[in-house]
């Protein structure tokens, strides 16, 4: 016998890039939870992506996977056509997909620059310009999600922490150029989910980091990205999520 999901009516639109996995699916399950119709945007986790949907839709809300290489123009005018097409609107853009790539400074091949450089940067400029009007029409707001590196040089991941610390530049700027009809603000997740693979001697290292003296998780960052989007009255503005993890140096 099958199981008929009874919709409730249409809610605001969020849009996940990166929202098949980790962090990134916290983020699109958290926003379905709250209320939010989710486009679940991807790049090759199609299985994850179509997992994510069937839970958000599981929950009575509206999913839509859609794959896209958010580094490529011509993918994300695809995208959001496809969300115009469902939704009719957007009143919420997070701009979570991101390359995490360790390479030695001296080691970096320019192709793997400009690789992260396009996805961590380009990518999220090119989603908010083509996305403005859209997101403006319904008074929307972004939340790009940017990480420690940002502040920091992370010496074993230097394009990723350029990436960064260009991308909460660029949320500034955003922020200005497209005041007073859409705010753009930043997420900066610490220690919220660390790889699978780490030991619980690694994983104690990460808690030690913390003046909390604990690790995060995915709904911390969800949190900060409902109470950006609820919050009028912000714009420009970075939030850090880790536990006091930069107060300790």
């Amino acid at each position: 016998m099958n199981t008929i999901v009874k919709h409730a009516p249409a809610g605001p639109v969020a849009v996940v890039t990166g929202g098949a996995v980790r962090v990134g699916r916290g983020i699109a399950l958290g926003l379905a939870e709250a209320g939010f119709d989710v486009a679940v945007n991807y790049h090759r986790s199609e299985s994850e992506a179509r997992e994510v949907s069937a839970r958000i839709e599981a929950v009575g809300r509206r999913a839509l996977p859609i794959r896209a290489d958010v580094s490529r123009s011509g993918e994300i005018d695809g995208l959001l056509e496809k969300v115009r097409s469902r939704f009719g609107r957007m009143d919420l853009l997070v701009n979570n997909a991101s390359l995490f790539q360790q390479s030695p400074f001296m080691e970096i091949q320019e192709e793997e620059w400009d690789r992260v450089m396009d996805v961590n940067v380009k990518g999220p400029f090119l989603m908010v310009q083509k996305a403005a009007d859209l997101l403006a029409d319904s008074g929307g707001s972004v939340v790009n999600v940017v990480d420690l590196s940002a502040f920091r040089p992370w010496r074993e991941f230097p394009h990723h922490s350029v990436s960064k610390a260009a991308l909460l530049h660029l949320t500034r700027v955003m922020a200005r150029a497209l005041a007073p009809r859409v705010r753009v603000n930043a997420v900066a997740p610490g220690s919220v989910l660390l790889p699978d693979d780490y030991t619980e001697e690694q994983k104690e290292r990460a808690r030690g980091r913390t003046a909390l003296g604990e690790l995060g998780a995915p709904e911390d960052v969800l949190r900060t990205i409902l109470f950006l989007e609820r919050s009028s009255f912000i714009t420009g503005e970075v939030i850090t999520v880790d536990g006091g993890q930069t107060l300790e140096g």
